[in-house]
């Protein structure tokens, strides 16, 4: 029986997920981040093990072979992953949180029904489009493809057991945190 609970934590490019994360994360020993496996080549200042598990495909695709993962898919010619035994070595330390789509989300929920899964959603999508346009790091046609699976990924929110607004940043990690203090106290 593992010492930990479940999280799954989604919302759409743009949202302030990591953000938030870190705040919820600061100074929680209890609280354990699952690292993601990736094809995709790593971006300065990424660290192997910490932002990603770096592989190649080859080995990625063995991977699914060997049913190695909670959940993976693929975005924009890359696989993304959770591998399976990371999660469950960490939830023997404590809850775990995992960061992914809502397709992961899903596939996560099949395997562990007792997962809790949360959605980071904006306040608009005026104020999400606001957001990215901020980074000034995306084309048109990035922007626009972002926005549309924004919009079907907001969509996929009505099967999330919490919908949470990023309005603020202070105020949506407090609200994921009392979230997550409910489910462990439950224990």
């Amino acid at each position: 029986m593992s010492k930990g609970k479940l999280f799954v934590i989604s919302g759409a490019s743009g949202v302030g997920k990591s953000t938030v994360l870190a705040k919820v994360m600061e100074g929680r020993e209890d609280l354990k981040f699952s690292v993601s496996a990736t094809t995709r080549p790593p971006r300065p200042g990424e660290e192997e093990g910490v932002s990603y598990y770096f592989v190649t495909k080859e080995r990625f695709e063995q991977m699914i072979r060997q049913n190695a993962f909670l959940e993976y898919d693929a975005h924009m010619a890359n696989f993304y992953g959770t591998p399976e035994k990371q999660v469950d070595e960490k939830l023997e330390q404590g809850s775990v949180i995992l960061d992914i789509d809502p397709n992961g989300a899903f596939q996560v929920r099949q395997k562990r029904k007792d997962a809790v899964l949360i959605f980071i959603t904006p306040p608009s999508m005026q104020a999400l489009e606001q957001r990215l346009l901020g980074r000034g790091d995306t084309s048109k046609e990035q922007m626009q493809m972002r926005l549309e699976r924004a919009h079907w990924e907001m969509e996929q929110s009505k099967q999330y057991d919490y919908i949470v607004v990023n309005q603020q940043v202070d105020a949506c990690a407090e609200e994921i945190t009392n979230i997550i203090a409910k489910h462990c106290a439950e224990e």
